[in-house]
């Protein structure tokens, strides 16, 4: 009877240490088709977006300010909020341009 146990015992090999690894491989790449991936897509569409911007343009600062594009240099922005009231702005808080013929969504 002691034989057969050492032998059932023996005939069992532990797998290789890589086989280990499987599942945190696999949610790694889990995390990078599904999350990762596409942020890297949607943050170049935004520089690409923020790249284009132009004098005239209709814009939305990552702080809620809607205004009229006056002047564009390579970092900063300025901006036209109401009748002489300019603000200057990094270009990289430029949230959103809105297209021309638009409504704001409270109106």
């Amino acid at each position: 009877m002691i034989d057969i146990l050492a032998a059932a015992g023996a005939g069992a090999e532990a797998p290789p240490a890589w086989i280990n690894f499987l599942p945190i491989i696999g949610m790694v790449a889990i995390f990078w088709f599904l999350i990762i991936r596409p942020q890297m897509k949607r943050q170049k569409e935004h520089q690409a977006k923020i790249g284009s911007v132009k004098k005239g343009d209709q814009v939305v600062t990552a702080g809620g300010l809607v205004g009229k594009v006056a002047k564009v240099t390579d970092d900063y922005v300025e901006i036209d909020l109401a009748k002489d009231v300019r603000v200057k702005a990094v270009k990289h808080t430029i949230g959103d341009i809105i297209e021309p013929g638009g409504k704001p969504a409270n109106d």
